[in-house]
This record gives C-alpha cells, sequence and structure tokens, in this order.
C-alpha cells in the first residue's frame, strides 16, 4: 500500500515534539538527520532527553539477524505507565522488508515507510494522526532528495552526505538491493550545493556515504563524466571544508583515479573502508564478491604506494556457509598480509530472501562463535599496534564533542582515532595541533602544540 500524493506538512499543533532513533549504518543515520529537519519544517519540536515524545520514529536496519524482533522490543517499550502511546513510525530497511509482517503483529504502529519513500513521512504523518494506518513501502522513481529541505549546518562540525544509494553486487548474504533497491548516484550539482550549505552553517568535515560509494558517477558543470574522484576534487577547493571522507567502498570500484587522489588531495584524509569480507577465494565466489584475495590486496598495495600512512578498515563475516578451517585460516592470512588499523567483524547471519540462506553447510554456532575470537583477536591486536605507532607523532584534530573530564574535548585524528586532549580555550570545531602521547585499544591522548587554534 502506498500514497502517492505529494508531501505536506502535518499540522502537529502547538507544542507537538519528535523523536528519531536510527539503528545500524552512518546512511541510517544521515536518513535520521533528514527526517528530523523535515519534522522540524513541519511545525513539530525535538524532545528533550528523557522527555516522552509526541512522535517515534524507529529507523530500522535489516543487516544483522533479528533485526526485526528488535524492532518489535521497541515498539513495546514505547508503551507508558499509563498505557498512553505516541504516535509511532517504523522507517529504514526493516519495514521495506518487512512492512506488511510489523502491520500485522503490531498493530499500534502508525505509519511504515521505506528508506526510498520517507521524503513522503509528513503526508503520512497528517494520514496517521487523521486515523488512519498509512503504509508506503514504493521505491518511486523520482528522487527522495529533492523533496527534502535544504541543508543547514548544526551545533556539530562533522556530518554526513548521502551521494550514492542502492546496490547491484548482490553479494548472496546482503539484503540491501531489495531494501535500497538498484545503485543510483545524486547529481553533482546537487552534492555540490549541499555541501555549500553545510560548510556555511559551520561544518568543517564532510563524510561521502554510499552503499557502493565508489560506485558514484555524475557529470560535472561542464557535462564532463567523472566519478567519484571528480566529486573529492571539486569539494576540495571549497572554502572552510578542512576535511573529506568518504564510507562504505567496494574493491571492485576502486579507479585509478580514486587511488590517485589518495596522493594528490590534502583535504582527502588518510583512511579506507574497504571490506573484503573473507580471506578464500572459495567463499569470496560463494559470496559473490566479485574480486578475489590477489585483487584485493593489489588494491591495498596501489593505495599504500600514493599515501604510505594511509589507515586500512575493512569488514569480515567468519561461519559464512561452507567455511572450512582452512578457509578461515585463509581470511586470518589475509588480515596479517593487510595489517588493518581498525576493522568489523561479525558472525555470518541469515536474511530471509537471500541465496546464503538457503545454501548447504549451514555453519554451527560454536563453530562461528570461536572463529570469530580468534579473528577479532588478531584484529584488536592490531588495531592497538597502529595506535602505538601514532605515539609521539605531531598532527591536526578537528574537536567535536565534549570529554567525560572538566575541560577535556575528543576530536578525531586524520586516520579517525578518537583522541582526548585537554587544554584551556578549546572549543568543539576548532582545528588544533596536537602531539599524540598515549595509545589505547580504542582512543588516544594528546597534548597541544600551541595555544592558538584555528
Amino acid at each position: 500500500m502506498t500514497f502517492d500524493s505529494p508531501a505536506r506538512k502535518p499540522a502537529p499543533g502547538p507544542g507537538k515534539t519528535f523523536r528519531v532513533k536510527s539503528f545500524g549504518c552512518q546512511m541510517n543515520v544521515y536518513d535520521g538527520e533528514r527526517m528530523a529537519e523535515m519534522l522540524e519544517a513541519g511545525g513539530y519540536a525535538a524532545a528533550a532527553e528523557g522527555v516522552d515524545a509526541d512522535l517515534v520514529v524507529l529507523n530500522t536496519c535489516h543487516i544483522r539477524e533479528k533485526a526485526a524482533e528488535k524492532v518489535y522490543s521497541d515498539i513495546g517499550r514505547l508503551k507508558r505507565e499509563d498505557g498512553s502511546r505516541p504516535t509511532i513510525a517504523v522507517a529504514g530497511c526493516v519495514a521495506q522488508a518487512e512492512g506488511a509482517e510489523i502491520a500485522r503483529r503490531a498493530p499500534s504502529v502508525d505509519v511504515v515507510v521505506g528508506p526510498q519513500a520517507y521524503h513522503r513521512l509528513p503526508d503520512l504523518i497528517a494520514r496517521a494522526e487523521r486515523g488512519e494506518r498509512a503504509i508506503d513501502l514504493d521505491m518511486p522513481l523520482d528522487s527522495k532528495f529533492g523533496a527534502l529541505p535544504k541543508r543547514a549546518g548544526g551545533q556539530r562540525p562533522t556530518a554526513f552526505l548521502t551521494v550514492q544509494e542502492g546496490c547491484d553486487k548482490f553479494c548472496t548474504y546482503c539484503v540491501v538491493p531489495y531494501t535500497r533497491g538498484a545503485e543510483t548516484s545524486r547529481p553533482f550539482a546537487d552534492l555540490i550545493a549541499e555541501a555549500r550549505a553545510l560548510v556555511a552553517g559551520g561544518v568543517r568535515e564532510i563524510t561521502l556515504l554510499g552503499q557502493n560509494v565508489n560506485a558514484w558517477d555524475g557529470e560535472d558543470e561542464r557535462g564532463r563524466a567523472i566519478g567519484l574522484d571528480g566529486l573529492i576534487r571539486e569539494l576540495a577547493k571549497e572554502d572552510g571544508l578542512e576535511r573529506i571522507r568518504y564510507t562504505t567502498s567496494h574493491p571492485n570500484d576502486m579507479t585509478d583515479g580514486l587511488i590517485a587522489a589518495h596522493g594528490e588531495v590534502d583535504k582527502l584524509m588518510p583512511f579506507l573502508h574497504l571490506p573484503v569480507q573473507a580471506g578464500s577465494d572459495r567463499i569470496l565466489a560463494a559470496m559473490n564478491r566479485s574480486h578475489s584475495v590477489e585483487s584485493y590486496l593489489r588494491v591495498i598495495e596501489r593505495v599504500r604506494a600514493v599515501r604510505p600512512d594511509i589507515a586500512i578498515s575493512g569488514d569480515f563475516i567468519v561461519g559464512f556457509p561452507g567455511e572450512s578451517e582452512a578457509d578461515f585460516e585463509e581470511t586470518l592470512a589475509i588480515v596479517r598480509a593487510t595489517q588493518y588499523a581498525m576493522a568489523y567483524s561479525f558472525k555470518y547471519s541469515r536474511r530471509p530472501g537471500t541465496p546464503a540462506a538457503t545454501m548447504d553447510g549451514q555453519v554451527e554456532e560454536a563453530v562461528m562463535n570461536d572463529r570469530l575470537q580468534r579473528l577479532q583477536a588478531l584484529l584488536n591486536e592490531q588495531q592497538q599496534a597502529f595506535n602505538e605507532r601514532t605515539v609521539g607523532r605531531a598532527t591536526r584534530l578537528l574537536l567535536e564533542r565534549r570529554g567525560k573530564h572538566d575541560g577535556q574535548l575528543i576530536g578525531k585524528s586524520p586516520w579517525l582515532q578518537s583522541v582526548h586532549v585537554t587544554a584551556p580555550g578549546l572549543m568543539i570545531g576548532d582545528m588544533v595541533e596536537v602531539r599524540i602521547t598515549s595509545a589505547g585499544p580504542n582512543s588516544l591522548g594528546a597534548e597541544p602544540l600551541m595555544e592558538e587554534v584555528a
């Protein structure tokens, strides 16, 4: 069931409040922020911390097993002591994948909207406030981005900017092609305009987002075909924008131009998140990853040749159907060969509707647990070693938030490490020169090198 009428502002009434709770990937964070902007444009106000909201939007992720069960649990907790409840909207990938089931199992949900239709959220909420059940799981051909409010900077010096959505890779374990649709790239002019608005509002670092962000392509202002490297080079010309990052990438979309940009664009930070998922070519083929161990390592080698200090991050799945102990040992081997600065690792999780869910050779839970622990021990060792190698190094931080102690602020290094620093006069949004003084497994300590901050 979908509603194709143009979006219009809800009529929330005086003082109505909302809360958007986002789960999962950074693209969900971006989508949650855009939904919040729409609601504020429509007259809602963000609910204060610890205060019940009149409207709650659960912006869901469907990557992990039992994600839907977590949604139902969250819905149940929204019931108040007096028996009342807020208006409830379920958005995101769980909504797209299980919209009809949500409507059946959770009658308290008023709105169900997929990730490609959330620009219609104001209209759906207006219908819900008239007592209707509003469900929109459409994947319209018209871009949702044109219907969203203009971007503006906020209180944070960093921001996400979605440049590409969807996926055409069809990895056999992944639901993204079914919940986000085919790969689409946002127009160049729209992205430049949104980035400029963010910078004008005080944003100093932008992270470009996409399911396969390095698959972005478009035409510049002269009508020339460009890839992600061209977009990065254009953004780097913006005064006030200090840093550029991008995630998540696919090894097959690491073009010559993008690799070169890592050595030529000063504002492009020395960090690359490049998932490999497994170290066995046999398992990679079963996953339909379309790259090999050799081709992946060759990309890493080329990137390091142009930017020797780059931090490499990755994703791993252990216990994929048919994975043997020998296959897993090959995963450990690629980890040792790459030497990651950080990485994310997970047990294989069956997703209904994906080819891998019905494959023979499903790996026992105990075996997956053992392999995950061994993999994570190696990855943690590498992360600690990378952090320790930065001790004594002078670098520049962008301060993003307050720490736990008086006068302490936390910023990100160029290599995406969290760094704690304490010094009088520092403020969120400052760029400050520091020397790294200590290294833990998940964060660093530093002292400022100069009194003046940028």
